[in-house]
């Protein structure tokens, strides 16, 4: 497996993944409805920060992605997506890991994102890593609107959770 920094040629291939993980998520309780996948402007966003990696194959071809951005200090990793032909084969620790490396090159404070907090894959993952749950006054304003925003989208506020990694 080959991490890579994204170009906008990547971005079909990126969505074409989301949507494929979608039905992981949907299986796991954690999304419903239409599955949906980031815009070209929220990927973009993430390729001006430099934090839009890849996961390639040993064919070179993408099969799952990390993308985020800098806000207050932090990496705030805004999707993170692995096909699900190769889940749970340490895709998803590699292009964390190596966003996360180059927050700490960067000199940031740490990372935030947020997540479902039921499924194992996701939050159970994030705090194996080193991620914990934010509640009350430690949820930043910031973390409170996007999870605001989540819930206008769709989904549901009981199961998600913001969670954050100092370094």
């Amino acid at each position: 497996m080959l991490i890579r920094p994204a170009t906008t040629a990547d971005f079909d291939a990126l969505r074409t993944i989301e949507l494929a993980a979608f039905e992981t998520l949907r299986a796991a309780g954690a999304v419903s409805g239409v599955p949906s996948a980031s815009s070209e402007q929220q990927l973009q966003r993430y390729l001006d920060h430099g934090l839009l990696e890849i996961a390639c194959n040993h064919g070179g071809d993408p099969i799952g992605f990390c993308g985020g951005y800098i806000v207050e200090h932090l990496l705030h990793i805004g999707e993170m997506d692995v096909h699900p032909n190769w889940q749970r084969q340490g895709v998803g620790r590699a292009l964390l890991t190596a966003s996360l490396d180059k927050a700490r090159a960067q000199k940031l404070d740490g990372a935030t994102l947020t997540t479902d907090r039921f499924a194992p894959f996701n939050a159970a993952f994030y705090a194996r890593m080193g991620f914990r749950p934010l509640a009350g006054d430690e949820l930043p304003a910031r973390l409170r609107e996007i999870l605001a925003e989540e819930t206008k989208i769709g989904l549901d506020p009981a199961r998600r959770v913001a969670m954050m990694l100092r370094f």
